[in-house]
């Protein structure tokens, strides 16, 4: 092959880079000459992938549950790898922001159209059964889930609805005392704390507090406020709050609702409802109207707000029943 001039300055560039850290460029090019090729198996670990999977009982559905549920982790995994992207930029511009947002959009998309695999791809009687089996663990510990509600919102818009207006000056951890999650996983007799919310608590509450306040300046809300100055561009502005109302939709609205979806085809039984894996109090919980969980009240109308996730709850009830 010629050394074409190309080449030749390719080389020198790599020789200055390996000079200035003290190493020998000839080292590297010996560990290029042995170095096996890369395949795709083993780029991804395919093998240790699709080794992740271990049922806990003998119906076959329940590796469906588990597949299910390693992909919807990725997918927030994607989204808070874009979270990250926007609260580090040194420079942070409105289309920037706004594409970030796009690509969370796009997962979690993803999410919720898919998730008719949860609701339509597992016979009800295996999941009644293998479900046992999982006690206490739940769906509820996605912590993922929750880092995204921190990183998308002021964190006051996550404490629960009644305790908003009066701790709102409170301390950060005043507050993480009434997120509104913990009141979605009491014992439905005795309104104590479950299990599920011991253990999810015990494990992630440090690292909550800590991004909550890492936060604080650089999550979604507070980032578009910084951005939506007089002399900001008008369109690129809208764009991006269109992006945002989205994600409020997706994250407090459709998500919750594909999940009261599932819950009502194999929890719900006349005329005693089955209780959820981690005792959470789904019926309460999972409709939007109920919670009324908005990230982002400036970019709706109080017409809209009062009739937050109505329509989409009734529209599946009517299609779950009808």
């Amino acid at each position: 092959m010629e050394l074409t001039p190309q080449i030749k300055e390719k080389l020198d560039r790599l020789q200055e880079k390996y000079a200035a850290m003290g190493q020998d460029m000839s080292a590297y090019l010996d560990g290029l000459l042995y170095a096996d090729f890369l395949t795709y198996w083993d780029y991804i670990h395919l093998d240790t992938l699709l080794s992740l999977q271990s049922p806990k009982t003998p119906f076959p559905d329940e590796e469906i549950f588990i597949m299910y549920h390693q992909i919807t982790e990725l997918y927030f995994k994607l989204s808070l790898h874009e979270c990250k992207q926007i609260a580090a930029h040194p420079a942070l511009t409105l289309d920037f922001f706004t594409q970030r947002v796009k690509r969370i959009n796009a997962y979690f998309h993803a999410l919720t159209t898919s998730f008719d695999v949860m609701v339509n791809g597992m016979e009800k009687d295996q999941f009644l059964k293998f479900r046992m089996s999982l006690l206490p663990a739940s769906g509820f510990q996605s912590a993922q889930y929750r880092m995204i509600e921190i990183c998308a919102t002021d964190f006051n818009r996550l404490i629960d609805k009644s305790k908003r207006t009066e701790l709102a000056n409170a301390s950060i951890e005043e507050q993480f005392e009434y997120i509104y999650w913990k009141f979605g996983a009491t014992e439905l007799a005795s309104g104590k704390q479950t299990l599920t919310l011991k253990q999810f608590i015990s494990k992630y509450a440090a690292q909550f507090l800590h991004l909550i306040k890492d936060r604080k300046e650089s999550n979604f809300s507070a980032l578009y406020h910084q951005l939506a100055a007089p002399d900001a561009d008008a369109t690129a502005l809208a764009a991006l709050a269109a992006e945002l109302r989205k994600l409020d939709l997706y994250v407090n609205v459709e998500w919750p609702l594909s999940h009261y979806k599932s819950a009502v085809r194999y929890l719900e039984r006349d005329p005693v409802d089955i209780a959820a894996t981690g005792g959470t109090n789904w019926q309460q919980y999972l409709p939007p109207r109920f919670q009324k969980r908005i990230f982002y009240p400036f970019l709706w109308t109080t017409e809209q707000m009062e009739e937050w996730g109505k329509g989409w709850v009734l529209a599946v009830l009517k299609e779950l029943k009808g």
